[in-house]
C-alpha cells in the first residue's frame, strides 16, 4: 500500500459521515478565521483614530510681548488640533476634561496651561521658562490610548517649538540687519577718522620740522643779541671816559678862563692839549660810527629775518593764531632793537658832534696861541663847548646803559623763546608719534569694521523669512521605504498567517490519526507509512491555504507583491508545519499534541513579527534563529511587500530542514509504533 493510498483512505474515514465532513470543513476554516478575521480587525486602527473621542482645554492667558504685540499661542495650540480631525476632539473645560477621561468619556485630555505663552516669551529673558503641555491619560480606558497621547504630545510641542523657533530666528536675523547697517555707517566714519588722522600726521611733520627751524633761528637771534650786549657795554664804557675827559675839559678850560692872564705863557701847551683831545675824540666818534653801523645792519638784519621767518612757520602749517604769538613776541623784540638803535644813532650823533668840537678846540688853541687877544672869547667857547661835551657823553652813557639794558632783554627774551621752540619742537614730535598711533589704529579699525561689516548678514525680507524657516525646523523627514506594507492589519500579515498555517495544522491532528493502523499491522515499510499519515493532512492544510490566501488577499484587501510565490511559500510552510506536528503526535502521542501547543506559543514570542527580533531578551533571540516560524515570517514579508527575493531561499532552505527532520522522525515513531507495549494499550494520557 502506498503513501497515496493511506492518505485516500484517511482522508475517506473523514469525510465518511455528514457530521465528519462538516468537521473536517471546520478544521479547513480556522485558519482562516483566525487569520482573517483579526486582521480584518486590525487592518488599519490608525484610521479610525477620528472616532476616538479626546478633550482638548486651553486654560492660556496669553501675555503682552516687549513690542505691545499681544501673545496667546494655547488657542491656537487647541484650534490646531480640533481643526486637524486626528481624533474626535472636543474642547472643553478643564473640570469637564479631567471627569471625561476619569469616566471613560474621552481617551485622553490635553491642556494647554494658564502660563503657557507667558513661558514661551520668556525665551527672551535672562531666565527662560519652558513651556509645557499636560497630557491627562488613563490606562483603565486603554493603555495604547496612553502612548497614542504621548505622539500627538510631541507633535504639539513639534509645532510649536518650530514657529517659535522661527520667530526668534526672525527677530535675530533682523538684528543682523540693523547691526549691519550701523556697521556700514561706522565703516563710513571710520575711513574719514582715518584720512583725518593721516592728514593730521603730515602736519604734525610739518610743524616739527617748522618748530626745529624757529629753534634754530632763535638760537641764532640769541647769539646776536648777546654780541650785541658786549658791543653797547663796551660802547658804554667809552662814553664814561668821554665824560670824565669832557668834565675835565670843561674844569681846565673854567681853570683856564679864571687864569687868562697866564694864557700866552700856556697856549703852546693847550693848543697841544685840545689837538690830543680833538684825536681822542676822533677815537671815540669812530667808535660811535662803528657802534651805529652795527645797529643799523642789526635792525635791518631783524626785520629781513622777520618776513622770512614768519613765511617759514605759514609755510610749514602754523595757523594764523599761533603765527599771532609769534609776531607780538617778535614786536616786543623789535622794539626793544629800535629803542636801543635810536638811542646808538643819538649818541653816535652826539659823537660826532663832540669830535668836531673838539677840533674846533684844537683849530681855536692853535688860534689862540697866535691871536692871544681874542683868546679869552675863545677859552669862553671853549669851556661852554667842554660843558656841552661833558652833558652829551653823559647823555650817551646813559643812553648806552639803557641800550645795554635792553640788549640784555632782548638776549633773555631770544632765550625764552629759543627754550619754547625747542618745546614746541618736543611737543610736535611727540604729537607726530600720537598721530602715527592714530593714524595706524584708524587704519585697523576701519579695516576691523570692513570685516564685520562683510561677516555679519543682511539678508532680505524674503531670504530672512526662508532662512527663520529653515532655522526653526532644520531638519526635514523624506521618507523612502524599499518596500511598504501600506498598513497596519498588512504588517502584522505574515506573523498571523504564518500563527494561522500552525494553528491550522494543529488543529487537524485533534481529528486526524498520525498513523494509519492498517499499515502499522501490516509489513508496509515504516517510510511508507509516515508519509500516508502526513499526506492526509497535508491537502487538507493545503486547502486551508487557499481559503486564508483568498480571504486576505480579497476579503481584508491586503495587497500581495507576489500571489503566486506568496502562495507556493505558504503552501510549503503548511507542509512543514503539518510535518512536525505529525512527528510529535505519531511520535509522542497526546503529550506531541501538548509539546506542539507549547512549541506554538514559543514561536509566538521568539518570531519578531510584531517588533524587531532584537528588542527580546537574548534567550529568545537565540531562539529566534532557529524556529520554524520565524523563517516563515521572514520569508512572507518580502513576497508580500515586494522587497529583495535573495533571502527566500535561505528561509526556504530552514523550513526544508524541518521537513525532512519531521518526516525522519514520524518514520522512526512509525517503526517503533509497530510493537505493541502495555504503555500504547494503555496510555497514561489520551486526547
Amino acid at each position: 500500500m502506498n503513501p497515496v493510498r493511506l492518505a485516500v483512505a484517511e482522508l475517506r474515514r473523514l469525510t465518511s459521515t455528514r457530521l465528519a465532513r462538516l468537521a473536517l470543513a471546520a478544521l479547513v476554516l480556522i485558519p482562516t478565521l483566525y487569520g482573517g478575521l483579526y486582521l480584518y480587525a486590525n487592518h488599519d486602527p490608525y484610521g479610525a483614530f477620528p472616532q476616538v473621542p479626546a478633550a482638548v482645554v486651553s486654560d492660556d492667558a496669553g501675555t503682552t510681548l516687549s513690542t505691545g504685540e499681544r501673545l496667546r499661542v494655547g488657542g491656537d495650540v487647541a484650534d490646531h488640533l480640533v481643526e486637524s480631525k486626528s481624533f474626535d476632539w472636543h474642547r472643553v473645560s478643564h473640570e469637564e476634561a479631567l471627569r471625561g477621561v476619569d469616566d471613560g468619556t474621552f481617551a485622553f485630555a490635553v491642556i494647554v496651561p494658564k502660563t503657557f505663552s507667558a513661558d514661551l516669551a520668556s525665551t527672551a529673558e535672562m531666565k527662560p521658562r519652558q513651556a509645557t503641555v499636560v497630557l491627562e491619560t488613563n490606562d483603565a480606558n486603554n493603555y495604547m490610548t496612553s502612548l497614542i497621547g504621548n505622539q500627538v504630545i510631541k507633535q504639539v510641542t513639534a509645532s510649536v517649538a518650530s514657529e517659535v523657533s522661527q520667530t526668534a530666528a526672525s527677530k535675530l536675523l533682523l538684528g543682523f540687519s540693523e547691526v549691519h547697517d550701523q556697521l556700514v555707517t561706522a565703516v563710513d566714519g571710520s575711513e574719514k577718522l582715518r584720512a583725518g588722522a593721516v592728514k593730521a600726521d603730515a602736519g604734525a611733520g610739518q610743524l616739527a620740522t617748522g618748530a626745529a627751524g624757529l629753534a634754530d633761528g632763535l638760537d641764532d637771534l640769541s647769539a646776536g643779541a648777546a654780541k650785541l650786549s658786549t658791543g653797547i657795554g663796551r660802547a658804554a664804557s667809552g662814553a664814561d671816559e668821554l665824560e670824565k675827559g669832557a668834565g675835565a675839559l670843561a674844569t681846565g678850560l673854567g681853570t683856564l678862563e679864571s687864569r687868562t692872564a697866564g694864557l700866552p705863557a700856556q697856549t703852546d701847551r693847550l693848543a697841544d692839549g685840545a689837538e690830543q683831545v680833538a684825536a681822542g675824540n676822533r677815537t671815540i666818534a669812530g667808535y660811535g660810527a662803528k657802534a651805529a653801523t652795527a645797529s643799523s645792519d642789526l635792525k635791518k638784519r631783524i626785520a629781513a629775518d622777520r618776513t622770512t621767518f614768519l613765511d617759514a612757520l605759514r609755510a610749514e602749517g602754523l595757523t594764523d593764531a599761533q603765527l599771532a604769538v609769534v609776531q607780538t613776541r617778535l614786536d616786543t623784540i623789535d622794539g626793544y632793537v629800535d629803542g636801543a638803535d635810536e638811542k646808538i644813532q643819538s649818541a653816535a650823533g652826539d659823537l660826532t658832534k663832540l669830535s668836531k668840537g673838539a677840533d674846533q678846540v684844537a683849530t681855536g688853541a692853535r688860534a689862540l696861541a697866535s691871536a692871544t687877544p681874542a683868546l679869552a672869547d675863545g677859552i669862553a667857547s671853549a669851556h661852554s663847548g667842554a660843558v656841552k661835551v661833558r652833558d652829551g657823553a653823559s647823555a650817551l652813557s646813559s643812553g648806552l646803559d639803557t641800550l645795554r639794558t635792553g640788549a640784555t632783554k632782548l638776549t633773555s627774551g631770544a632765550d625764552q623763546a629759543a627754550a619754547g621752540a625747542d618745546k614746541l619742537t618736543a611737543g610736535a614730535t611727540s604729537l607726530t608719534s600720537g598721530l602715527d598711533q592714530l593714524a595706524k589704529g584708524a587704519t585697523d579699525l576701519h579695516s576691523g569694521l570692513v570685516k564685520g561689516r562683510d561677516s555679519i548678514p543682511d539678508p532680505s525680507d524674503a531670504e530672512r523669512k526662508a532662512m527663520a524657516q529653515t532655522i526653526g525646523n532644520p531638519v526635514g523627514v523624506s521618507t523612502g521605504s524599499l518596500s511598504s506594507a501600506g498598513s497596519y492589519g498588512a504588517g502584522l500579515a505574515p506573523l498571523f498567517m504564518s500563527l494561522a498555517l500552525w494553528i491550522g495544522a494543529y488543529v487537524l491532528f485533534l481529528f486526524v490519526r498520525p498513523l494509519s493502523p492498517r499499515a502499522l499491522a501490516t509489513s508496509q515499510r515504516s517510510l511508507r507509512t509516515a508519509l500516508g499519515g502526513w499526506l492526509a493532512p497535508t491537502l487538507v492544510g493545503l486547502v486551508q491555504v487557499a481559503a486564508l490566501v483568498l480571504v486576505v488577499g480579497r476579503g481584508v484587501d491586503i495587497k500581495i507583491a507576489h500571489p503566486v510565490l506568496a502562495f507556493l511559500f505558504l503552501c510549503f510552510t503548511s507542509m512543514t508545519f503539518v510535518a512536525i506536528l505529525h512527528a510529535l503526535a505519531a511520535r509522542f502521542g497526546a503529550v506531541g499534541k501538548f509539546l506542539g501547543l507549547v512549541f506554538m506559543v514559543v514561536q509566538l514570542v521568539s518570531a519578531g513579527g510584531t517588533f524587531p527580533w532584537q528588542t527580546l531578551p537574548a534567550p529568545l533571540q537565540a531562539v529566534h534563529h532557529v524556529v520554524p516560524m520565524s523563517h516563515a515570517v521572514d520569508g512572507l514579508r518580502r513576497l508580500l511587500y515586494g522587497a529583495d527575493l535573495g533571502p527566500v531561499p535561505f528561509s526556504l532552505g530552514v523550513l526544508a530542514a524541518y521537513l525532512v527532520a519531521a518526516l525522519v522522525v514520524s518514520t522512526i515513531a512509525a517503526r517503533r509504533s509497530r510493537m505493541w507495549t502495555p504503555k500504547r494499550i494503555k496510555p497514561a494520557l489520551q486526547l
